[in-house]
C-alpha cells in the first residue's frame, strides 16, 4: 500500500515539473541549439551550378544590338539544316586524306564519306596497269560525287566519280554520234576478234575487220587511231568503232571521178575484181578491165597484184567506188598484152583520155546548142505582148477615174 502511494506521488511530482517548464520555468536551463535542417539543402546541385556558385564572376552585358544574325535566326538555321542523304544523291565534297586504297571525304555531314579505288574515275589505262588513288584524284578540291550506299553504322558513306563521269562520257558520245564525225582514240588491248580502245574513257570494241593497213596484235597497242562509230547503244552498254570507215570517207573526199589511183587485188569474182585502194574496197568490173573480150579473169590478174585504175565512179556514204583499166590503155587490147607498160603510161594516157572526153564534151554542147537554134528558127512564135498598148501609168489612171 506504501509502495503504491510512492509511486502516484512520483508520478505527480513529474507531472507538475512537466507543466512549469511549457510556462517557460526551465528556459534558463542551457541546451544545446539543435541543427535545423531546409528543404533546399537537400537538392543535389549539378556539376555546371557548382562551377557557377564557385566561379561565377561579375555579370558581363554583351551588346547585340549591331549583330544582324540573331540567337533565333540561328536556331532556325540549324533547324532548317538536313543532313539526309539518298543513293544516287550528286553532292558536292573535298578529298581530304588518302586511306586504305581510296580516300576520305568531307561532304559536310556527321561523318566523313569514303571514295573506293574503283569509283575513283573512269578506266584510263590498259587492263593490265593498275592505277594508284594518288593519281586518279587530288586533295582539297571540291567536286562532285555520287552517293552509291546507305549509311553504316558509323554513319559513314560510299562515294563514287565514275558513275559521275561515266553518265558524262555516254552523253559525249551521243552528241558524237549524231554529228557523225572522225575523232581519235587510242588502243589499249587487242584480242582475237580486233582490239580495244578508250573512248571518252569507255572501252569501245574495234573489229579487226574494221583495221586499215594494221593488224589487231601488240603492235597496235598505244597506237592513235581515227575512228567513227558503228554502233552506239547505251542500255546494252555496247560500243562499236570502225577505222576504216574513218580512212576511207577521209580519202574520200579528197577522190574525184577521173582520178588515177594505185590499189591491190584483193579477190576475184566470175564479174569482175575487187581491188583495196587506202583501205576503200573497189570493183574493177570485168567489162572495164580491157576494150577486147576478157574470157578468162584469171589470166589477167591473181590476188595480191598491184594495179593502177581510174575511178570512174563513187559512193561515198559507203565507201565504194568503181575502177577502171580499160580507159588507161594506150590502145585497145593492151591491158591483155603488156599490162605493166599500160601502168607505167598510166598518168600520160588519163590526161589524154581527159582532154578527149572534155572535146567531146564540148562538141555535145555545141551540138545540142545548134538543135536548139535551129529549132527556134523554124517556128513562128508571136509575142503575147505585142498588142498591148497600155502603159502601167495609164492603167493607174483608168482606175482613178471609175473610182
Amino acid at each position: 500500500m506504501i509502495s503504491i502511494l510512492v509511486v502516484i506521488m512520483k508520478f505527480l511530482l513529474l507531472s507538475s515539473f512537466i507543466a512549469l517548464g511549457a510556462q517557460g520555468w526551465v528556459t534558463s536551463i542551457p541546451m544545446s541549439p539543435r541543427p535545423t535542417t531546409s528543404l533546399s539543402s537537400t537538392v543535389q546541385l549539378s556539376r555546371f551550378d557548382r562551377l557557377k556558385k564557385n566561379y561565377k564572376g561579375p555579370p558581363s552585358v554583351t551588346d547585340t544590338s549591331q549583330v544582324s544574325f540573331t540567337y533565333e535566326a540561328f536556331e532556325e538555321a540549324v533547324a532548317a539544316t538536313d543532313y539526309s542523304f539518298n543513293r544516287n544523291d550528286v553532292i558536292k565534297g573535298t578529298i581530304v586524306q588518302y586511306d586504305n586504297g581510296g580516300a576520305i571525304v568531307d561532304i559536310g555531314a556527321k561523318a566523313s564519306a569514303f571514295l573506293p579505288l574503283a569509283e575513283a574515275g573512269l578506266i584510263t589505262e590498259a587492263a593490265n596497269e593498275k592505277q594508284q588513288i594518288e593519281e586518279m584524284v587530288q586533295l582539297d578540291v571540291e567536286r562532285e560525287f555520287q552517293i552509291i550506299s546507305e549509311e553504316d553504322e558509323n554513319g559513314q558513306l560510299l562515294v563514287s566519280i565514275r558513275r559521275i563521269e561515266y553518265r558524262q562520257a555516254w552523253e559525249r558520245i551521243s552528241a558524237l554520234q549524231i554529228e557523225d564525225q572522225v575523232f581519235e582514240a587510242e588502243v589499249v588491248s587487242v584480242n582475237r576478234g580486233g582490239a580495244i580502245a578508250l573512248v571518252e574513257g569507255l572501252r569501245a570494241f574495234l573489229p579487226g575487220s574494221h583495221l586499215t593497213g594494221a593488224l589487231p596484235d601488240e603492235d597496235l597497242v598505244g597506237t592513235t587511231l581515227p575512228l567513227k562509230f558503228l554502233e552506239v547503244n547505251q542500255e546494252a552498254n555496247k560500243l562499236v568503232v570502225s577505222n576504216r570507215r574513218a580512212v576511207v570517207e577521209k580519202q574520200m573526199q579528197d577522190l574525184s571521178r577521173g582520178d588515177v589511183v594505185q590499189g591491190i587485188v584483193k579477190a576475184l569474182k566470175p564479174y569482175g575484181a575487187f581491188v583495196e585502194v587506202g583501205g576503200m574496197s573497189g570493183l574493177l568490173h570485168i567489162s572495164q578491165i580491157s576494150y577486147d573480150r576478157i574470157d578468162d579473169l584469171e589470166k589477167v590478174f591473181s590476188p595480191g597484184d598491184k594495179v593502177k585504175c581510174m575511178i570512174i565512179d563513187h559512193d561515198k556514204v559507203n565507201g565504194r567506188i568503181a575502177l577502171s583499166t580499160k580507159t588507161l590503155e594506150p590502145e585497145p587490147g593492151d591491158m591483155l598484152k603488156d599490162a605493166d607498160m599500160v601502168f607505167e603510161k598510166a598518168d600520160e594516157t588519163a590526161a589524154a583520155y581527159h582532154e578527149r572526153m572534155e572535146a567531146e564534151r564540148k562538141a555535145r554542147e555545141e551540138a545540142a546548142k545548134d538543135i536548139v537554134m535551129g529549132l527556134g528558127e523554124g517556128m513562128d512564135v508571136a509575142d503575147p505582148l505585142a498588142e498591148v498598148t497600155d502603159s502601167l501609168e495609164s492603167v493607174l489612171e483608168n482606175n482613178d477615174e471609175k473610182e
